[in-house]
């Protein structure tokens, strides 16, 4: 670490200089940035009550500062009143949750992330044509349940390479697989490459499933820690994307961390530590990353450096359901 010093006549006390690089891009991707806008503007157009089935997103602060407005969030349809107004998180949901909420006269918007549903859509496909489905993720995240949830009888679970040693199919010459959109690309391309190797005959999407978002803050973690002796990621400890970033950080060998935001610092992980990598998942707000930069500066002497890998431009429209809203006021 650098030094540095007091004025002339002031107290010879000395303060710790670390070098903070703050990795971009980082934090909302686009459908984060849609869904949160989406149940915004359901608060505006009809105030509460407003329901989220599930986290709208899965960061602590965004979900208790809805709270605060007046959003209910549930794990089951049934906690609605009929004729509700029922928001479905970026995760996605199942067509059975989607029927029960028609069911219960429920007014319905779907936030769902347009790259997961592309996921969805896949799985409907590869399952009409006959096919076994592998979904390669976590088996209890929102979004697997959702996507396993359009054709169940079709679709098994794959956590690891070790599961696709014990991995039995009807036909391994009608096998396809998908991703989880917030997976890690390392542990993703060591899953599919063991099932290519037993099935050498499987069907991958058209296009890789993992989001932009994911990859892009994965690859700056990458890039970035080379510079580094600590990384620090903004985001909850139910966010896959998030816990994604510090595997990707400890795969380079460095020591990292994921806290919901600076209140959670340990100074002792400072200790002889020059340089540290910020950066955030693609479900925490900016704001989180200010007051962490804040404290860095307050009490580490942090010296902020930006530094970008790619520009991201991506946004996704409103859903049309939020529409209805409007016409039902």
């Amino acid at each position: 670490m650098h030094r540095r010093g007091v004025p002339v006549g002031q107290n010879p006390v000395t303060i710790e200089i670390v070098r903070v690089i703050l990795a971009n891009p980082r934090g909302f991707c686009a459908g984060v940035n849609m869904a949160i806008d989406v149940v915004d503007e359901a608060l505006r157009i009809q105030g509460p009550p407003i329901y989220v089935y599930h986290e709208i997103v899965h960061n602590r602060h965004v979900v208790e500062g809805f709270k605060d407005r007046g959003v209910t969030f549930v794990n089951d349809v049934s906690e609605v009143p009929p004729g509700g107004t029922l928001v479905y998180s970026a995760h996605g949901i199942s067509p059975a949750v989607r029927a029960e909420s028609k069911a219960r006269g429920l007014r319905e918007v779907d936030a769902t992330c347009p790259l997961v549903t592309k996921v969805h859509m896949e799985v409907t496909r590869f399952a009409k044509r006959g096919d076994t489905i592998v979904f390669i993720g976590h088996r209890n995240h929102d979004e697997a349940v959702g996507t396993v949830g359009e054709a169940p009888e079709s679709v098994v679970v794959v956590e690891s390479p070790e599961e696709v040693d014990a991995l039995n199919v009807a036909d391994p010459n009608r096998l396809s697989y998908v991703t989880q959109t917030t997976l890690s690309v390392s542990d993703a391309e060591r899953i599919i490459a063991a099932l290519k190797k037993r099935f050498p005959n499987i069907k991958a999407p058209p296009k890789d499933d993992i989001c932009y978002a994911t990859t892009n803050r994965q690859n700056a973690v990458t890039e970035f820690a080379k510079d580094v002796d600590l990384v620090l990621v903004i985001g909850s400890k139910n966010s896959s994307n998030s816990q994604r970033l510090v595997d990707r950080a400890i795969e380079a060998g460095k020591p990292a961390y994921l806290i919901d935001d600076e209140s959670e610092i340990n100074p002792a992980w400072f200790k002889g530590v020059q340089a540290v990598l910020v950066t955030a998942g693609a479900s925490a707000p900016e704001h989180l990353i200010d007051n962490l930069l804040g404290r860095l500066r307050k009490e580490f002497g942090g010296v902020v450096e930006t530094r970008t890998l790619v520009q991201e431009d991506v946004s996704f429209a409103p859903p049309s359901s939020l529409k209805s809203l409007v016409v039902l006021k």
